[in-house]
């Protein structure tokens, strides 16, 4: 009878062996092929991100573009006359003859019925007004100068953001040029007038220019000056409808301003 003998020992350690070697070569496949996969996500994704960083380096430097051509005109402009600073303003908004002069000196002359010694500004800065940006704060400083009256605050919104400045008139031009947003598309002109009661003393009149109506509740009552409004550009029947509303229950004007 032969005798059977039990397997040696050399060959559980070789099963053993297979095994580790099975695992090892799994772990270094799956590691190359997360290292091939992430490769990949590097190769497409890295050129996107940086086109995307180069587009908004440029729009950045087309901003401070803006600023820079903008407070070099105000500076220029502060020291000239009055009458020299509109001349300047009037031409490059194409009212400075004709039709269009006359339609000014007609909206000028509702200014000037403004009560009380100073004015708050209350402008729409969504993304309606991206096109009025560039020639906004000329002709905001000539209704200042225009007026008669002083300029104590300005109120922009946008989305239902709003921010006020204060201090001189270059102080104030200088932080809205630099804080207005002119993105977004909804129009929080209630929300704006609580905003500047909150943040600045209580003018003579307010004095709100926008381009459409306003998206959020006006509390006409509680505004605590009179209103007087300008829808500017191309407004639409709704934005004038509105503005005259505001001006009416606040004791205010209509104003209008056609750009010819």
């Amino acid at each position: 009878m032969k005798i059977k003998r039990r397997p040696s020992s050399s060959n559980v350690h070789e099963s053993f062996s297979d095994i580790a070697l099975l695992m090892l070569a799994t772990f270094i496949f799956l590691l190359v092929t997360i290292l091939i996969t992430s490769k990949i996500q590097e190769t497409v994704q890295v050129p996107r991100l940086q086109k995307e960083i180069e587009a908004l380096k440029a729009e950045v430097k087309e901003v401070e573009k803006d600023n820079n051509r903008l407070t070099s005109e105000l500076d220029e402009m502060a020291g000239m006359g009055t009458e020299t600073q509109i001349e300047i303003v009037l031409e490059s908004v194409g009212l400075s003859s004709g039709a269009g002069r006359k339609d000014f000196d007609l909206f000028i002359k509702g200014l000037r019925d403004l009560p009380g010694k100073d004015i708050h500004l209350v402008v729409d800065a969504t993304g309606s007004m991206h096109g009025a940006s560039t020639f906004l704060v000329p002709l905001l400083r000539v209704i200042v100068i225009r007026s008669g009256k002083q300029l104590s605050a300005l109120t922009w919104f946008s989305d239902g953001d709003a921010e006020t400045s204060q201090g001189t008139m270059g102080e104030i031009f200088d932080s809205f040029m630099k804080g207005a947003p002119f993105i977004g598309n909804t129009e929080t002109i209630g929300d704006a007038f609580i905003r500047a009661e909150q943040n600045g003393p209580i003018p003579g009149a307010y004095v709100l220019l926008g381009d459409e109506p306003s998206d959020d509740r006006i509390y006409y009552l509680d505004i605590p000056a009179p209103v007087f409004t300008i829808p500017i550009g191309k407004a639409n029947p709704s934005t004038k409808y509105q503005y005259k509303t505001l001006a009416d229950k606040t004791g205010g004007k209509l104003l209008e301003l056609k750009f010819q």
